[in-house]
């Protein structure tokens, strides 16, 4: 429940705080006094966009704050878990920080969060009923909302949206896979060609090195010849260092046991020897492989060409990468030839999807279909009480052609209030107090059935007076057995049935125009509740009204 709500520089209100009791509390005060500021503020704990128009002039930030009771929703810490964020499980604090400079800024105990945080969490924890809400009742999403909420089928739509997901994911796969066969069936030829030449190319991971090393061989035949040669013929000759570092070997080893050095050195010309005369052979060995063969040099041109040719076509730099493109066209071309297999594979499941969609449709059609007589029997038995004897009110729910998120029903709520007057959609027959008085039943009967904490109501008694407002305050006296109610109201008859009675009142003393709130005591709401119903001048009879009406419900 709402424990109170502190407001800082909003609007009218320098400071402001209200503490709430459970039950049912009710806030009055003239036209303009400031109540529908107070519902501004808490309308911004609920996570509506800030506008910094909304700051009290010259403040340079404004505070809204609210406590709640959650003790008895244990249901919630599954949020705070998700969101990492603190949790006692007894009090939870929402506050919205505006400033001047267009800023603002949410917490939830302390803790900064989104504004879609603060949405989901205020959902869970309070309604606030403006007037502009009546139009709901022309609304064919909250009419069907209401109908799940007392058939309590959470469970149903939830299996049905999950299924209605699958198949729905399902249908635009299967789009997708025909379009993209449409596509490349269109372009299987090309692709196929372009395989065959790749394949035909008879691509080698590396052959591009090697073929442009051979080329620069091939090139310079020549030239790599006679340098061997020459170099072989400069080492091997009887005068050439071959035979210059035997002899000096032969030398060393008469004196190398004469020196510490001697036997190192041995050792290194001998291995030296040993890798020049390897040197030597190898060079000779391929002097005589080396020759200038032009058919060879005109096949590797002509490879090389192929290789550029194709790299240019694609637009690639290697041949590894013409190998890549090869691959994926083998792929593509695999693709095709199984986009049957595919397709119809796809379609089984879609079947068995539609499957089991239909059958959790009709579960949950079954669900919303055994709660039409509660609801029209509820609401008719309501409205009877709120002056409306002659009433009629009916569940109209027709089965769509299409399966769509919330299942295949339409709910319409049709409506008379008068002998002999067809059913005709609310919102197209109800006057503005039979709207006010159809809606208060509407959130009474959901009451029982939602673990809503707080409702608020703001003037939901638009239209209405007389014996009809004082049924619209027992039915609202009824609701603070399942969750605590606030109103807001300018009727006597609803104020008196309060709890707690708070007022709201504007204060110009100063040197600018306050609001301020104050809960009144025994005597102020006797006074208040007369003034409400006589006017300032309170008179000795509507003295005697407001007692009569306050009865034994006194606020001590």
């Amino acid at each position: 429940m709402l424990k109170s709500i502190y407001i800082s520089n909003y609007a009218l209100i320098s400071e402001l705080k209200i503490d709430f009791q459970s039950g049912f509390s009710v806030i009055t005060g003239e036209t303009g006094a400031g109540k529908s500021i107070i519902i501004g503020a808490l309308s911004l704990i609920m996570g509506q966009r800030a506008d910094s128009k909304s700051i009290k002039i010259d403040a340079d930030k404004c505070i809204i704050e609210a406590e709640f009771d959650i003790s008895n929703y244990r249901h919630l810490s599954e949020f705070f878990v998700q969101n990492d964020l603190e949790n006692d499980e007894k009090t939870c604090i929402i506050r919205r920080e505006l400033t001047n400079g267009g800023k603002s800024r949410a917490f939830i105990n302390d803790t900064p969060v989104s504004l879609n945080h603060i949405r989901v969490l205020s959902d869970r924890l309070i309604d606030i009923h403006s007037q502009h809400e009546n139009l709901l009742l022309s609304n064919d999403t909250f009419q069907l909302e209401v109908v799940d909420t007392i058939a309590e089928n959470g469970s149903q739509l939830m299996a049905y949206q999950q299924s209605f997901d699958h198949w729905r994911t399902l249908h635009s796969e299967l789009k997708r896979l025909q379009s993209l066969a449409a596509k490349q069936t269109i372009d299987i030829d090309y692709i196929q060609f372009q395989y065959n030449q790749l394949v035909e190319a008879n691509l080698v991971d590396g052959e591009q090195e090697e073929l442009e090393l051979e080329q620069d061989t091939l090139s310079h035949a020549e030239e790599i010849k006679s340098g061997l040669l020459k170099s072989v013929q400069l080492l091997d000759d009887e005068n050439a260092s071959l035979s210059q570092l035997k002899e000096s070997i032969n030398s060393l080893s008469h004196i190398k046991s004469y020196i510490a050095e001697g036997e190192n050195w041995y050792e290194r010309m001998q291995s030296a020897q040993i890798e020049l005369k390897d040197i030597v052979s190898e060079m000779a060995q391929r002097e005589q492989r080396v020759e200038y063969n032009p058919t060879r040099m005109e096949w590797v041109e002509n490879r090389l060409s192929d290789i550029f040719s194709l790299q240019k076509k694609y637009k690639l730099s290697s041949v590894a990468e013409l190998i890549n493109l090869r691959d994926e066209f083998a792929e593509t071309l695999h693709r095709i030839d199984s986009f049957e297999d595919d397709l119809n594979a796809l379609k089984i499941q879609i079947d068995e999807a539609f499957t089991v969609l239909t059958k959790n449709s009709k579960l949950l059609t079954n669900s919303r279909t055994a709660a039409v007589l509660p609801i029209e029997k509820y609401l008719i038995d309501q409205l009877t009480k709120l002056g409306m004897p002659n009433i009629q009110f009916s569940v109209a729910m027709n089965e769509l052609e299409d399966y769509v998120e919330n299942g295949r029903n339409e709910v319409q709520f049709l409506f008379s209030a008068n002998k002999n007057r067809d059913l005709q959609p609310v919102a197209q027959i109800a006057s503005g107090g039979e709207v006010s008085r159809l809606m208060l039943a509407i959130k009474s009967m959901i009451a029982h059935k939602s673990d809503l904490p707080t409702i608020i109501f703001d003037e939901i008694d638009t239209g209405v007076s007389g014996e009809i407002a004082h049924k619209m305050g027992e039915i609202m006296q009824a609701m603070c057995t399942d969750m605590q109610v606030i109103t807001i109201t300018h009727l006597p008859q609803i104020a008196a049935k309060g709890t707690s009675h708070f007022k709201v009142y504007k204060d110009d003393s100063g040197k600018a125009t306050e609001t301020h709130i104050k809960r009144l005591t025994t005597s102020e709401r006797l006074t208040e509740l007369a003034q409400m119903l006589s006017g300032k001048n309170i008179t000795e009879g509507a003295l005697q009204n407001a007692k009569e009406l306050m009865g034994n419900d006194v606020l001590s």
